[in-house]
């Protein structure tokens, strides 16, 4: 069969508006009317200037980031090097930006200086699914991750280990010191850099310390990361965080796929997930705007309290029971024994 025509130097003889460069039903017109539906109030409370700046060169539109990050978000590309690239090679981020390249450096200072705006930006994002009846309210479910902080396990100490730090601390300070302080040659305008991190060290564990000792139920402290907390993840003892999550399904009339929508997120340092359920369905409900009658969570949610704290609420919770296999092994070990004392099989037994 011929070939059709191939040129990559083709030119356009009717050059295309951008809108006519991706589908009608392109998720990223979705996210350009939502950020372009958003009043100056809302602007001005998300602490984003609508107007820009009289003077200094020429930034960004306040609607061309906040896309750029929402339909990052939905598009699971949620770094600042990977949102630059996406700008620059894929048509649904240009006609975002208006053919536009912000690169990673402008990205990121842009969501670290608006951190908490878009927090409430992608409440408002659940609360605007609701209202098109994306999501089904019928039931919700919860459950929690554990990740990993950017913090050392070895670096997790508790009092003794801060105590005993501390000590070869000041001992390589002092020593150090001595060195510098020796013979006959004037001291060092500035510190070297050894005795530099030494005393910054130093300072390091002192705070620690006086942050255990704030803190009553805490046991250990990270210097790195010191909201960080030993808890046990898939692979083992990690130093790290509790993320939780909130979701329901969206709506069968408006999806040909199944899905979920996050309806309420947080990242805690307690390793249980107990504690949370009560508080990720306040979130929950705070999104919406509605209470729903049914969450679903598993056997770590299990305890005496949050039962009760969801028939107060008026919610069903549907979960696991936490005990289930410790039950299962005082049955069986119960069995073993009966078996081993028994002079004859007990006639519950003597079938199977």
């Amino acid at each position: 069969m011929p070939l059709r025509p191939f040129n990559r130097e083709q030119a356009w003889l009717i050059p295309p508006t951008l809108g006519e460069l991706i589908p009608d039903d392109h998720p990223a017109r979705f996210v350009a009317e939502f950020v372009g539906g958003l009043g100056r109030e809302s602007w001005i409370e998300l602490g984003i200037g609508p107007d820009g700046e009289p003077l200094g060169a020429p930034s960004y539109h306040p609607k061309a980031l906040p896309c750029v990050w929402l339909h990052g978000f939905m598009t699971d590309t949620r770094s600042s090097r990977k949102l630059e690239a996406a700008c620059r090679d894929q048509m649904s981020y240009l006609w975002l930006t208006g053919w536009q390249h912000p690169d990673h450096n402008t990205l990121w200072r842009f969501y670290q200086a608006h951190r908490q705006a878009m927090r409430r930006l992608l409440k408002y994002t659940v609360t605007t699914a609701v209202e098109l009846n994306l999501i089904d309210l019928a039931v919700q479910a919860v459950d929690g991750s554990k990740i990993t902080a950017n913090a050392a396990r070895a670096r997790t100490y508790d009092s003794a280990g801060l105590q005993r730090l501390l000590q070869r601390t000041e001992a390589a300070i002092a020593e150090m010191e001595a060195q510098n302080e020796g013979g006959d040659d004037a001291p060092p305008p500035r510190l070297p850099e050894e005795l530099q991190r030494a005393q910054v060290l130093r300072q390091q564990v002192r705070d620690a310390m006086s942050r255990l000792e704030q803190d009553e139920g805490r046991a250990r402290v990270n210097l790195t990361g010191e909201d960080s907390q030993l808890m046990k993840g898939r692979d083992g003892i990690i130093t790290g965080y509790n993320a939780q999550a909130m979701v329901s399904p969206l709506a069968a009339e408006t999806s040909e796929e199944s899905g979920m929508l996050i309806t309420a997120a947080d990242v805690v340092n307690t390793a249980a997930d107990a504690g949370q359920l009560v508080s990720m369905a306040e979130q929950a409900e705070e999104s919406t705007g509605e209470r729903v009658p049914v969450t679903l969570a598993d056997g770590g949610y299990h305890t005496a309290a949050n039962p009760a704290a969801g028939e107060h609420r008026g919610q069903t919770l549907v979960m696991g029971e936490r005990y289930q296999r410790a039950v299962k092994r005082l049955v069986s070990l119960r069995r073993l024994r009966l078996l081993v004392e028994a002079p004859t099989l007990p006639p519950s037994l003597s079938d199977g």
